[in-house]
């Protein structure tokens, strides 16, 4: 049974929605899809790896974060974890957290058959349940940023829980993909709504339930919530399709990859030592 039969979506609405709703569909949506997804998606993001995009761009070619050996990294919305067990292997302290527990099911699995167990903690990302100055870098890939009605709440939270000096990694969809269709094909390459139309999509049941949550954020609005928590940008990366790629993940696509961005990688730091 796909995620859509057991939550019952029945349709795609335009509303807003707050925090708990949001956060109630992600969960649900997530625990459902979990294992389809990874059944999916588990060639393209590995056991132990740590992939950026569907673009394929790898934090081992880089080099995003920085040095990672001896650091103490949190990974947010780290799925089943391959990107924290990758830190590992390259010597840091990584802890992942993540809002679906079916996730961290399967992150707990893959920790025992890799042989590269992390600590695995479930929580929102808009309430990390850290001290001050726990970590020296936190990340995170197509994790929990554009799934949350409050992104600005994600931002302050890091730099909350970074140490003086300590970079924050994200990557998000690229903003511009919010006025096409996700059609991996030529009518993903016709515009069908405003890129300042910040009304979520929903996907809802037939009393009007979210079912899933996506929110956009212009790019400029994904820079102003990371300089009013205090962050420095550093950089912005947006990857190019690679040649030859031929993979197809979602949206993204070799066709689309041609022509415009599909995702936006946001390097940023919290002054000090």
């Amino acid at each position: 049974m796909s995620a859509e039969e057991e939550l019952g979506t029945a349709g795609v609405v335009r509303r807003a929605v707050g925090a708990a709703e949001s956060e109630l569909a992600s969960r649900s949506w997530w625990d459902a899809d979990a294992t389809d997804y990874l059944a999916e998606h588990g060639p393209d993001i590995g056991d132990t790896d740590f992939v950026w995009c569907p673009e394929g761009m790898r934090e081992a070619d880089v080099g995003l974060l920085g040095p990672v050996a001896g650091a103490r990294v949190l990974e947010v919305g780290a799925g089943s974890a391959p990107c924290a067990r990758w830190l590992v292997t390259r010597g840091a302290t990584a802890v992942a957290l993540d809002l679906s527990g079916a996730m961290l099911r399967h992150a707990a699995e893959l920790g025992v058959t890799s042989g590269v167990p992390v600590p695995l903690v479930q929580a929102g990302a808009e309430h990390l349940p850290f001290a001050d100055g726990s970590f020296d870098i936190a990340c995170s890939a197509f994790g929990a940023v554009p799934f949350v009605a409050e992104p600005g709440r994600v931002m302050r939270e890091v730099a909350r829980v970074l140490r003086p000096g300590g970079r924050w990694v994200f990557s998000v969809n690229h903003p511009m993909r919010w006025m096409f269709s996700d059609d991996p094909g030529p009518d993903g390459l016709i515009v069908t709504q405003s890129y300042f139309d910040r009304t979520p999509y929903l996907e809802v049941d037939g009393t009007g339930r979210a079912t899933y949550v996506e929110h956009h954020r212009t790019l400029g609005d994904r820079i102003r919530d990371v300089v009013a928590a205090g962050l420095v940008l550093d950089d912005l990366v947006e990857p190019e399709w690679p040649p030859g790629r031929e993979t197809v993940w979602g949206q993204w696509s070799p066709m689309r990859g041609a022509l415009f961005p599909g995702t936006a990688v946001l390097v940023t730091h919290k002054p000090g030592r």
